[in-house]
């Protein structure tokens, strides 16, 4: 999403150089029309630039579901530190799991955290269609407009 952060600016300073241009040419005739094609085509880009960031996002996404980044704790690191917690003064010392415990329990750690990030790839595919459904109307419907007015 940085680059939609990037492309803002870049919309704002080529909007006031196609106004400018526009005013400029105002007193001819034609400058009002010009004025409408420079909308229909900001338009048509910026919306051309939010399905192709959810096409990304859609990739981005699948690829996480289909690959999931893997746990980045190895057992042994998890033996060390994992399987000690802190204990308040009153409390009775628990026994001490064995290394099968320990195994079982970083298993079911790493296949959660898995699932976790599977189920937020899955989230971030829904989100990322929304940026393709949205702004796919609008530019179809500018395309097809630019197209009439050119024929």
């Amino acid at each position: 999403m940085v680059s939609m952060v990037l492309i803002i600016p870049v919309l704002g300073v080529v909007l006031i150089v196609f106004l400018i241009a526009g005013f400029k040419t105002e007193s001819e005739e034609g400058g009002e029309e010009m004025i409408k094609n420079v909308y229909v085509y900001l338009v048509l880009f910026a919306t051309l630039m939010m399905t192709i960031g959810g096409s990304v996002g859609i990739f981005m996404a699948a690829a996480d579901i289909i690959a999931p980044a893997p746990y980045h704790q190895s057992f042994e690191e998890y033996q060390r530190w994992g399987g000690e917690k802190p204990r308040l003064e009153n409390e009775v010392e628990e026994p001490q799991l064995s290394e099968k415990e320990l195994q079982e329990q970083y298993e079911a750690m790493v296949s959660s955290e898995k699932e976790r990030q599977v189920n937020r790839a899955k989230n971030s595919l829904i989100k990322s269609f929304g940026w393709i459904i949205i702004p796919l109307p609008i530019f179809i419907y500018f395309q097809r407009r630019l197209v009439k007015k050119e024929s």
